[in-house]
């Protein structure tokens, strides 16, 4: 009888919420990662030809991002097809909304894609030295 009554104790007793073990920035839904300096953030799509195959990203330095790809600089997707021309890009004013808009743009089909970069860019001409 002790037992149950020792069993019952334990499991009334107040215990910590676990919320309590993690840093507010987490219990506020914040990921320090990409939220805490409030840069800005660009979404972009690069291309190897005008409907061609289409690259996502995202980043900080547009204008760095796209030299590496055109120079390929950086081993990977993009260099292994061409993708360097730049086609449609999208300023975010913090990069945690500029990383959560590069995931919702990956989820969507090719035709959405295209009609994105068709209606800021008809000609799919290389904007690289516009932003410039």
């Amino acid at each position: 009888m002790r037992t149950a009554v020792t069993t019952t104790a334990f499991l009334l007793a107040p215990r910590p919420h676990p919320l309590h073990r993690l840093p507010t920035c987490v219990i506020l839904g914040l990921d320090p990662r990409i939220q805490a300096d409030g840069m800005s953030g660009y979404v972009y799509i690069v291309t190897n030809r005008p409907h061609g195959t289409l690259y996502i990203g995202v980043t900080r330095d547009l204008e760095r991002r796209i030299h590496e790809h055109r120079e390929g600089l950086v081993p990977g997707f993009t260099s292994r097809y061409g993708c360097h021309r730049l086609v449609w890009y999208e300023e975010h004013f913090e990069i945690g909304s500029a990383i959560a808009r590069e995931k919702a743009l990956k989820a969507w089909n090719r035709a959405w894609k295209i009609a994105l970069v068709s209606g800021m860019n008809p000609g799919w001409d290389d904007l690289y030295e516009t932003f410039l």
